[in-house]
C-alpha cells in the first residue's frame, strides 16, 4: 500500500506499558487485513514470554506477528538490527497486498525505522574497552558525570544504570571531538522512508497505574518465577541485558535471595510506573502523533485508519 509519492504507508501504535496497544493493533489488523511488526525491544527474545507480554500463541496464529522470538537472551541486538529486520518484514507484508501496523512501545526502534538512525563510529575497539574498563573502576555515577561535562544535553536524557549509551556516547565524543547529541541534530533523522499514520493511546495516569499493577499480578500467577527459573537453568545468567530488564532484574534478585518475593513485586510495580512515565516523556515530544482513547474511541480510530488508506 504506497502514496502518491511511492512510499509505503503504515500505522504506528504507540503508547506506555499497559496502555492497550497490543490488543489494538490486533482489532485492527483484523478489521483492516494486516499484519502486525512487533516494536518492542524485549520481545524480540526467545524464552522471555510473561515478562514482556508476548500476544498468545491463539492470537499469533490468528493475526500474523513479525519480529517476536527472534534471538537467544545471550545474543545481541539493536535498533540497528531492528531496522534492517523491520524493513524487511514490512516489504514482504506489502508485498503480498497487506497493510501494516507497527507495535511498540520502544521509542527508538519506532523512530529508527521511520526516520534512520544516527551515523556514529563503530563499536568495539580500544576506546570503547577503555571505558568499559573505566566504569567498572570508577562507576557508573562518575561516568555520567564524565559524559555531562562533554555532552549536558545527551547526559541530561540518561539514567546512570544506562552503561550501554552512555559508554557510547563518550566513545563518540572521544573519537570525533564532538558530542553525539550534535550529530543526532545535525543528522535530523532524515526524510521518513515511509508515509505513517501515528497513533498514541493516552490513559489517565491513575488508571495507567491500576493496569500495570494488575499486569504485575497476572505475570507472576501466570509463572513469572518460574520463567526466569527456567532461563537460569539454561546457563543464561542475571548479567545479560535482557535478563537486566524490569521483572526479570528482580526476580532473578528474589531468586537468588536478595529480597522476598513481596518485595520483588513492589520493585517490579514501582520500576514499570517509572519506565511508563520515560515512555510517554519520548512520546509526548513527537508532535506527529494522533493521540486517542482506548477501547473507548475505536470506532473514531477505525475511521483515522480508514482515511488514512483511502
Amino acid at each position: 500500500m504506497s502514496d502518491d509519492t511511492g512510499k509505503t504507508r503504515l500505522v504506528t501504535i504507540l503508547g506506555p506499558t499497559a496502555s492497550g496497544k497490543s490488543d489494538m493493533a490486533v482489532q485492527l489488523a483484523r478489521r483492516f487485513d494486516g499484519e502486525i511488526v512487533n516494536a518492542d525491544s524485549l520481545q524480540v527474545y526467545r524464552g522471555l514470554d510473561i515478562g514482556t507480554a508476548k500476544p498468545p500463541e491463539e492470537v499469533r496464529r490468528q493475526v500474523p506477528h513479525h519480529l517476536i522470538d527472534l534471538v537467544e537472551p545471550d545474543e545481541s541486538f539493536s535498533a540497528a538490527v531492528f531496522q534492517a529486520a523491520a524493513c524487511q518484514a514490512i516489504d514482504d507484508i506489502t508485498r503480498r497486498g497487506k497493510r501494516v501496523f507497527v507495535v511498540g512501545g520502544t521509542g527508538l526502534y519506532i523512530k529508527a525505522l521511520v526516520q534512520g538512525l544516527v551515523d556514529s563510529p563503530s563499536g568495539a575497539g580500544e576506546v570503547r574497552q577503555e571505558l568499559e574498563e573505566m566504569a567498572c573502576r570508577l562507576g557508573k555515577e562518575e561516568m555520567l558525570r564524565r559524559l555531562a561535562q562533554v555532552d549536558p544535553e545527551t547526559a541530561a536524557r540518561l539514567h546512570p544504570n544506562d552503561q550501554v549509551r552512555i559508554i557510547r556516547a563518550l566513545e563518540s565524543h572521544r573519537l570525533t571531538g564532538r558530542p553525539i547529541s550534535a550529530d543526532r541534530s545535525a543528522h535530523g533523522f532524515g526524510e521518513s522512508r515511509y508515509h505513517v499514520l501515528k497513533l498514541g493511546i493516552l490513559v489517565e495516569r491513575e488508571e495507567l497505574y491500576r493496569r500495570i499493577d494488575l499486569r504485575v499480578e497476572r505475570m507472576l500467577g501466570e509463572g513469572l518465577v518460574e520463567e526466569v527459573q527456567s532461563l537460569l537453568s539454561r546457563g543464561f545468567t542475571p548479567d545479560l541485558k535482557a535478563l537486566r530488564s524490569i521483572g526479570y532484574k528482580e526476580i532473578c534478585a528474589f531468586l537468588a535471595g536478595d529480597c522476598d518475593l513481596a518485595e520483588a513485586t513492589r520493585l517490579i510495580k514501582r520500576d514499570t510506573r517509572h519506565y511508563a512515565k520515560r515512555q510517554l516523556t519520548w512520546f509526548k515530544r513527537d508532535n506527529e502523533i494522533n493521540w486517542v482513547d482506548y477501547p473507548g474511541s475505536f470506532a473514531t480510530i477505525c475511521n483515522h485508519v480508514m482515511e488514512f488508506y483511502a
